[in-house]
């Protein structure tokens, strides 16, 4: 006799944009979608029991050198897409991105050189 083990459905909700989801898979996973509410920042779903807040923060230190994440309406630096929950939270955080590029005001060898020291 074979049995065969239907994957579980789950089922996935935004609770800013309210779009819906399914997912059928054994191993524990998240889901994320494009969010038109939270700027077009890929944000993630929650399970549809667990109610909860999820928002976008803007990065408040001085950029510098770094690569960020921009946000693409208003083309300010984002900090992290946050999930509060009653039990806890949880953040995506979009770190700067490094860079072997010298900084814009180096413009010859020696001074590349000078910027590595």
């Amino acid at each position: 006799m074979t049995l065969v083990l239907e994957a579980p459905v789950r089922e996935w909700y935004c609770p800013n944009c309210g779009k819906t989801d399914q997912t059928r898979e054994y191993r524990p996973h998240s889901r994320y979608h494009t969010c038109p509410k939270l700027r077009y920042l890929a944000a993630p779903m929650l399970e549809r029991h667990v109610k909860a807040k999820v928002t976008v923060t803007e990065r408040q230190d001085y950029v510098g050198d770094d690569i960020p994440q921009i946000d693409p309406e208003r083309g300010r630096p984002v900090q992290n897409i946050t999930t509060l929950r009653d039990d806890g939270q949880d953040a995506m955080v979009f770190a700067g991105l490094a860079s072997n590029m010298p900084p814009p005001q180096v413009k010859r060898f020696r001074d590349i050189l000078r910027w590595r020291r």
